[in-house]
């Protein structure tokens, strides 16, 4: 079997097995990350309404710097417009992706602006 491939359907298996937990409603939204290659982006989703409700990446980072510290930027902002939105508690969707390195640095980010994961 081709290693890319195989790659794709570990994650696959992954994501299903966190998202099968992980629902978020209006009153406690889904903190979704994708991370690509050289790029984070985070959404909070409202799965009962399908909506959602704020977004954020780290395209919008003006200078350029480390892909954690665009992580951060990404976690601070989306953690402000949740406040904007009027939300203070999310449960968080790691997709695919394991809990360190730029995945952390979001969440760590979210948590110190004053979001509850």
């Amino acid at each position: 079997m081709n290693t890319r491939k195989k790659l794709m359907q570990v994650r696959g298996r992954r994501a299903a097995r966190v998202r099968a937990t992980v629902r978020g409603t209006a009153a406690r939204p889904r903190l979704s990350v994708f991370r690509s290659n050289r790029f984070m982006l985070a959404q909070l989703i409202d799965d009962v309404a399908g909506k959602t409700l704020a977004s954020a990446n780290s395209k919008q980072l003006k200078k350029k710097d480390t892909k954690t510290a665009g992580a951060a930027y990404v976690g601070k902002t989306i953690a402000e417009r949740a406040k904007a939105a009027g939300v203070t508690v999310v449960v968080f969707d790691r997709g695919s992706y394991r809990y360190h390195g730029r995945v952390r640095a979001l969440v760590e980010a979210a948590r110190e602006a004053g979001l509850k994961i």
